[in-house]
């Protein structure tokens, strides 16, 4: 029998289209001017304030090398301003206040925050409104009114010296006494803990609950859950806000003025060095020594965050 052997005829291939640009290609140009556009547009705002920046800035660097009143034209006088910084006593005190202030209120703030966060981490009921009532005085702690509340709260008869007189205690003026006024603008700044608890409730947030429920089958406590995963992984958001916390309380001024009536009394005790700046360009009209103390507070502040930058590299943990 003779087989026949059907072959099937070639498929025609279809004519290629010819190459032409795709309708993505061709609106690309143009949907990146838009982009570019909108980019400039929206930071129109930072180059105008840019502007008011840069030139305060160059005038303050002028002026540091001046001998200016603000009724006399400026003298050039070289860097005279920065050899009177090493006899200024009033600086040195300044200094010795501001960093006091820092490093005592920064760590004992951030702890009260990160102690809080983790309370209400917890999943309680009307988190909201206790992330509310905590955070108010982080927005309301560096205005004049709390201030002046905060005055009048350990004033010699505020609320502080009458509940301990049901005790039997005689307090003391604790905004009057040299002893205790720098410690009442602690208490203050610890109190404004609100902002950086949201932040690290937020970074709270943001930690898988697998690493915790992982480490609880291997039986690990809850304070080696916390020593070993939770600060691991909020080490980036503690060094945020140690940066954030630390650059505000350098720059401390309005608690310090409105305390102490803008003479950092009693006895120097509140005299931050934002207030000593004020005080020589705005009391005494030495423009040219204030505006060489804040190129030195401008420098103080740099070297802090850099060395907080160099040293997160041994205990901040970033997981890529």
């Amino acid at each position: 029998m003779e087989t026949v052997t059907v072959t099937a005829p070639p498929l025609e291939r279809a004519p290629a289209e010819p190459d032409t640009p795709s309708s993505a290609g061709r609106r690309g140009p143009s949907i990146r001017r838009r982009a570019d556009r909108s980019a400039y547009l929206f930071l129109l705002p930072w180059f105008v304030g840019l502007l008011f920046t840069l030139v305060p800035f160059g005038a303050s660097f002028y002026l540091a090398f001046t001998d200016y009143n603000l009724i006399n034209p400026p003298q050039w006088i070289g860097l005279d301003n920065f050899v009177e910084m090493l006899n200024d006593r009033y600086l040195r005190q300044a200094l010795q206040v501001t960093f006091t202030y820092t490093f005592v209120s920064v760590p004992l703030s951030l702890l009260a925050a990160l102690g809080v966060a983790l309370a209400l981490n917890k999943g309680i009921k009307g988190l909201r409104y206790y992330r509310a009532v905590y955070y108010l005085p982080s927005l309301l702690g560096g205005s004049v009114a709390i201030v002046m509340l905060w005055r009048y709260i350990f004033g010699n008869d505020g609320i502080i010296n009458v509940v301990l007189g049901f005790f039997g205690i005689q307090g003391p003026s604790w905004v009057s006494d040299p002893q205790y006024a720098l410690s009442v603008l602690i208490i203050l700044h610890i109190w404004t803990f609100g902002s950086p608890m949201v932040i690290f409730l937020a970074g709270l947030r943001q930690i898988p609950l697998m690493y915790y429920e992982a480490a609880s089958i291997d039986g690990a406590s809850r304070w080696r859950q916390f020593r070993s995963i939770t600060l691991p992984l909020l080490s980036p958001i503690i060094f945020f806000n140690l940066v954030l916390a630390l650059i505000g309380s350098l720059q401390t001024f309005t608690q310090g003025y409105i305390m102490s009536g803008g003479t950092g009394g009693p006895s120097g005790s509140t005299l931050f060095y934002n207030l000593y700046l004020y005080i020589e360009g705005f009391q005494r009209f030495d423009m040219g020594y204030a505006s060489a103390l804040a190129w030195l507070l401008l420098v103080i502040v740099a070297l802090f965050t850099a060395a907080n930058f160099l040293m997160s590299r041994f205990w901040v943990f970033y997981d890529n």
